[in-house]
């Protein structure tokens, strides 16, 4: 992963909203959940929502795909995967258990 993407999903994520919503849609999984969803559960109003998911979708931590009439959004695991596997590359000079994660859970 190239620096400039770190810094953009980092700075998506550097706001309490947004790190909230993508924690839910990591916890809920791939099925991702509709936008008026997300909504609800954060008592968020539909415009300032979709301003926060249009800044995790342009981070490449989220995605975005139509059923019927909603917008199922769900993280992006892939992506996920190469942000922590940048930040904890070389962690502790190889020794991944000093920092108390598996390295398997990085890659």
């Amino acid at each position: 992963m190239k620096t400039t993407i770190a810094l953009t999903s980092l700075a998506a994520l550097a706001h309490e909203t947004r790190l909230a919503v993508f924690r839910f849609l990591v916890s809920i999984g791939p099925e991702g959940a509709a936008a008026g969803d997300i909504a609800a559960k954060f008592k968020i109003p539909a415009p300032t929502l979709s301003f926060h998911l249009k800044e995790l979708e342009q981070s490449g931590l989220i995605h975005a795909r139509r059923a019927s009439r909603n917008i199922i959004y769900a993280a992006d695991y892939e992506h996920m995967r190469m942000l922590l596997s940048y930040l904890m590359d070389d962690c502790c000079r190889g020794r991944p258990e000093i920092c108390g994660i598996a390295k398997k859970v990085c890659v």
